[in-house]
């Protein structure tokens, strides 16, 4: 079963120094029939001013990914950890027993644009860890990369749930394929672009939920697509 979230239904809020879309509920918004989708609970699309960002605030037993589409996005977290993430990289964050952090636009001239994603952990109450590394997205177009996975296989970042995280950036017309085999769920999102997905139509913004398919089949459009897939138990 296939199911497309729209981007044009999402939750949105501008607050000047930050334009934000909520696949499902979350902050002010509130919707019950998109409390999340099996493991994830949090899909946000933020676009933060040159210079602003979210203060130190607290987090406890989830697993925070941040996925940067342009720009830089500068972290500092109270168990030491810190870095600049661009685009092409991976930041993860095991929240656990609580972990307090920062994030801001690491540039004062321009814009950053990102994806911050919640996943239920598997386990709660475990030490907060974090981790950054680059993946060749760019440079390998038109092949699905394993970014995050609950093993850390293929020189993904290890997370603490039981989902596989992958992402693509696919040329026009170009198709990537993967086949759901020990899990039943998957969604995808579409980070830019267009897309068809298992024939039905995406653009930027959207997302859809599978159940029980066998496989999910991304055929980018004209301008070519950027995608974040997941496979969800």
């Amino acid at each position: 079963m296939l199911s497309i979230r729209c981007s044009t239904d999402r939750g949105h809020a501008n607050h000047g120094w930050l334009d934000t879309y909520h696949t499902f509920s979350f902050n002010t918004y509130y919707d019950p029939k998109f409390m999340g989708f099996r493991g994830l609970r949090v899909i946000n699309e933020d676009r933060v001013a040159a210079g602003e960002g979210f203060g130190t605030h607290p987090h406890r037993d989830m697993e925070i990914v941040t996925y940067v589409l342009e720009g830089e996005l500068a972290h500092k977290d109270s168990i030491g950890s810190g870095g600049v993430i661009r685009p092409g990289e991976l930041q993860h964050m095991s929240a656990g027993t609580g972990i307090r952090h920062s994030e801001f636009n690491g540039s004062k001239t321009d814009p950053v644009h990102l994806l911050q994603i919640w996943v239920l952990p598997s386990k709660e109450d475990i030490a907060p860890s974090y981790g950054q590394k680059s993946f060749p997205i760019a440079e390998e177009p038109d092949q699905l990369h394993l970014v995050a996975s609950p093993e850390g296989r293929d020189g993904s970042l290890k997370w603490v749930t039981d989902a596989d995280l992958f992402a693509v950036r696919l040329n026009a017309g170009s198709t990537a394929s993967h086949a759901f085999t020990t899990r039943k769920y998957g969604w995808v999102q579409m980070a830019r672009g267009s897309a068809t997905v298992n024939g039905l139509a995406l653009e930027q913004g959207d997302g859809l939920s599978l159940s029980d398919e066998t496989a999910a089949a991304i055929t980018a459009g004209s301008e070519g697509a950027e995608v974040l897939l997941f496979d969800l138990a």
